[in-house]
């Protein structure tokens, strides 16, 4: 009987050993860092692997724009070279997430943030400029809205506003028609958080729900109308300027980046009274702005080559300091030392607790 347990320890031993150099076997295979997640963070994240590739020393890493929760779908789909090593995230990890990497045996996560970045309701440059509230933009896009004909008497009906006038006298008379990520993405979920429910809060009575039942609240608040007003344009950005160039009533949500890079394109409407840019986001004045991230898996350092190569460049100042290249490409840096926090706990390879 003992005997029979210790010829089952060494063949269970025995496949271990085996598992484990296949997996190496295959990691040496993969000779480039892999990348997935969201389309906001996609353009910094490519720069950086840009830079990496120039250098000589390493492949150039391969960066996908898959939104942020299909990119952690995949990260956190197990360990080995068939899942990426590093997600973008244009939002924080969520617990669901968390627990899903954990379960999957993903179990040792880094988390980098990496600056700030505004989100933007963009338009054509040939449209009048737009002048928005929070709850304008919770009225115009939200699945259901308090009746119009007694906005405080606590009732809730499905969105009747078709165009931007009905919501207030001053706004343009033309349809809503608003081109915007897809529920996979990150920005989808900021935006529902900071400009939705920050205008849904605006209503008192609304607000008061939050005390009484909190995923009733948020459903109210953050689902977005179905009737066709609200056009899900998937994960690629730059489609969505070209709508706003061919149409100039349709308005678009995207990150402050995108905006930046098609300057001679778009232009943003002001939200609570402040134009976004530079200033308002870095300073907070801008109502609808979120942190950026990536995660890195850690137990593919060390085994993947590069990865840490990628996130010295990524926290290094001459990429996300004040002066560096990927502010050129819209990223808000973070104060400085906020940046030299993260990248000491990046380079040490700090692990995510939650």
């Amino acid at each position: 009987m003992f005997w029979g347990v210790k010829v089952n320890n060494r063949l269970l031993l025995a496949a271990l050993g085996v598992a484990i150099a296949a997996w190496q076997g295959h990691a040496q295979a993969r000779d480039y860092i892999s990348i997935a997640g969201s389309s906001t963070v996609y353009p910094f994240s490519t720069v950086v692997a840009e830079q990496l590739g120039k250098a000589g020393k390493l492949k150039t890493p391969k960066v996908e724009s898959t939104g942020t929760g299909g990119g952690f779908k995949l990260f956190c789909g197990g360990v080995g070279v068939n899942y990426p090593d590093i997600a973008n995230a244009s939002r924080a990890i969520k617990k669901t997430e968390f627990q899903n990497c954990q379960r999957a045996g993903v179990k040792e996560i880094v988390e980098v943030k990496i600056g700030y970045d505004g989100i933007v309701v963009a338009q054509s440059k040939s449209a009048a400029p737009l002048d928005l509230t929070r709850r304008e933009i919770y009225l115009a896009l939200a699945k259901r809205v308090p009746d119009p004909k007694c906005q405080d008497c606590g009732k809730l009906v499905d969105n009747p506003y078709q165009t931007w006038k009905q919501i207030k006298p001053s706004l343009p008379d033309s349809k809503i028609e608003v081109l915007g990520p897809p529920p996979t993405s990150g920005t989808r979920d900021a935006f529902a958080e900071l400009a939705l429910e920050g205008g849904c809060q605006s209503f008192g009575w609304i607000k008061a729900w939050k005390e009484k039942d909190e995923n009733e609240f948020k459903s109210i608040c953050q689902a977005v109308r179905e009737d066709g007003r609200y056009i899900e344009s998937g994960e690629n950005d730059n489609l969505i300027v070209q709508k706003l160039e061919s149409n100039p009533n349709a308005v678009g949500i995207f990150g402050y980046s995108f905006l930046e890079q098609n300057a001679d394109k778009v232009s943003g409407a002001s939200v609570d009274g402040v134009r976004p840019d530079y200033d308002s986001i870095s300073s907070g004045q801008y109502t609808v702005s979120r942190p950026l991230f990536f995660y890195v898996k850690k137990a593919h350092v060390g085994t993947i080559p590069g990865i840490e190569n990628y996130i010295a460049e990524f926290t290094s100042e001459r990429a996300w300091g004040e002066d560096g290249y990927l502010v050129d490409k819209g990223l808000i840096p973070m104060p400085a030392p906020e940046r030299k926090q993260y990248a000491a706990d990046a380079k040490r390879l700090k692990p995510l607790s939650m």
